[in-house]
C-alpha cells in the first residue's frame, strides 16, 4: 500500500485474489489450493535444508578441531620420541651413578609416546568419522534443496496455469510437485 491509499501489486497477485474470491471447486480456487500445500511442504523442506547444511557445516567444524588436537598430539610424540631417544643415548655415556636416572627417563618418554600415540590415533579416528558423518548431512542437504527447486519450480508453473487458465499445465503442476514430494522423502528416509 503506497503513502496515498493506493494498493499496487503484480498480475500474479491479481490473478490470485480472484482465484481466492472464486468457489474452491473453481479452477482457480483448486489451483491456489494445491500452490499453498506446495508451498508449505517447500517451507518445510526448505526449512530442512537449511538444518541440515548448518549440521554438515558443525560437524566438519570438529573434525578440523580433531584434526588440529591431533597434529599437536603427533607433535608432542615426536618431542617425546625425541627426548628417549637422548635420554637412551645418555644411559649409554654417562657414568653408573646417573644411569638410574637416565634409565628412568627413557621409560617415562617411552610411556609418554605410547599415550600421545594412542590419542592421536583416536582423534585422527574421531575426525574421519565426523569427516563421514558432515558428507552424509551435506548429502541430505543437496537432496533436499532439489526438492525444494522442484516444488519452486511446480509453485511457479501453478502461477502461469492460473495466469493463462491453461488446464493442461495443471498436470505439469501436479507431476512436478510429485516428484518434489518424492525427492523430500528420499531425503527424510535419508536414502
Amino acid at each position: 500500500m503506497s503513502g496515498h491509499g493506493m494498493h499496487v501489486h503484480g498480475p500474479h497477485d491479481h490473478a490470485l485474489e480472484h482465484a481466492a474470491s472464486g468457489s474452491i471447486d473453481s479452477f482457480g480456487g483448486k489451483l491456489a489450493v494445491a500452490t499453498a500445500i506446495l508451498a508449505t511442504i517447500g517451507a518445510i523442506f526448505s526449512f530442512m535444508s537449511g538444518a541440515t547444511e548448518s549440521e554438515a557445516l558443525r560437524l566438519e567444524n570438529e573434525a578440523s578441531i580433531c584434526r588440529t588436537e591431533a597434529e599437536s598430539k603427533w607433535a608432542a610424540l615426536q618431542t617425546a620420541s625425541a627426548g628417549q631417544d637422548l635420554a637412551e643415548v645418555a644411559l649409554e655415556l654417562v657414568p653408573d651413578a646417573r644411569k638410574a636416572y637416565f634409565q628412568g627417563e627413557v621409560e617415562r618418554h617411552a610411556a609418554e609416546v605410547q599415550t600421545l600415540g594412542g590419542v592421536a590415533a583416536g582423534l585422527d579416528a574421531e575426525a574421519i568419522a565426523l569427516d563421514v558423518a558432515s558428507d552424509e548431512q551435506l548429502r541430505r542437504h543437496h537432496r533436499w534443496s532439489q526438492a525444494t527447486t522442484v516444488l519452486q519450480i511446480s509453485i511457479a508453473m501453478a502461477a502461469i496455469a492460473l495466469l493463462t487458465r491453461r488446464r493442461w499445465l495443471v498436470y505439469g503442476v501436479i507431476r512436478l510437485g510429485g516428484v518434489g514430494i518424492v525427492i523430500g522423502l528420499l531425503a527424510w528416509l535419508q536414502i
